[in-house]
């Protein structure tokens, strides 16, 4: 499934589903009562568990094989660390969605996993039903974060937008945005939900994910986490 097909879906009121199919979802975690108990969640809840894996080197090799949707994955992992799979799977897959399940909330670990790509940062004192609002809507693009980390995670892209940047005045000029999609920009960067941004400027859902999509590929960017930088480093989320 590609990113620009996935980011036009919406669900369709199952939680699990989006489109008219379950969503594909891999949990990795070396508990193996915690995996299974999270894997069960999942599954009554709607969603397609298409595999699980115990550690790093196994969970690269099943997600590779069953092409999840969404990797809900753990970061303490024996063989390979949880950001290095998360590094290579959305490295070989930029559509693939990550969301980090961890009993960490050390500052370093939610950064280091969100530069290694993972788009959502969840800590496992989150009840069930946090749990299945997240997957659903780490699948649609979201970026979802414990309470009080994604304040930590724009802060950090607000401290790399600072630093100057390699060769920028060798840029070419900015692609022009409309009206509403710097809008709908604005707010994706001071860390608003699609459903959220809709309620905001009174439309649907679907605008705001098109409006979302169409600026992605204006910029030549690949999910939400890059487009929130974008924001940040040009301003919009002060404006």
């Amino acid at each position: 499934m590609s990113a620009q097909h996935q980011q036009h879906q919406q669900y369709d009121g199952e939680a699990g589903r989006v489109g008219g199919g379950a969503v594909k979802v891999m949990v990795v975690d070396d508990h193996p009562m915690w995996r299974d108990a999270v894997a069960r969640d999942l599954a009554e809840a709607g969603f397609d568990v298409v595999a699980t894996a115990g550690d790093g080197e196994q969970a690269v090799r099943r997600a590779q094989a069953v092409t999840p949707d969404v990797l809900v994955l753990d970061l303490n992992l024996p063989l390979k660390p949880g950001v290095q799979v998360c590094k290579e799977l959305v490295g070989a897959n930029p559509a693939l969605r990550v969301l980090v399940l961890s009993a960490s909330g050390e500052h370093a670990d939610v950064l280091e996993a969100v530069k290694s790509g993972a788009t959502g940062y969840l800590l496992k004192s989150a009840s069930t039903a946090e749990l299945t609002d997240a997957v659903r809507r780490t699948a649609v693009g979201d970026t979802v974060f414990t309470p009080g980390l994604a304040g930590l995670v724009l802060g950090e892209y607000r401290r790399l937008a600072s630093d100057p940047v390699p060769g920028a005045p060798d840029e070419p000029k900015a692609p022009q945005l409309t009206d509403r999609e710097t809008e709908v920009l604005r707010l994706v960067a001071k860390g608003l939900s699609y459903k959220q941004i809709a309620e905001r400027l009174v439309i649907s859902h679907r605008t705001v994910q098109n409006h979302v999509q169409n600026t992605l590929g204006k910029l030549q960017l690949h999910n939400r986490v890059e487009l929130v930088r974008y924001a940040i480093e040009r301003g919009l989320d002060d404006a």
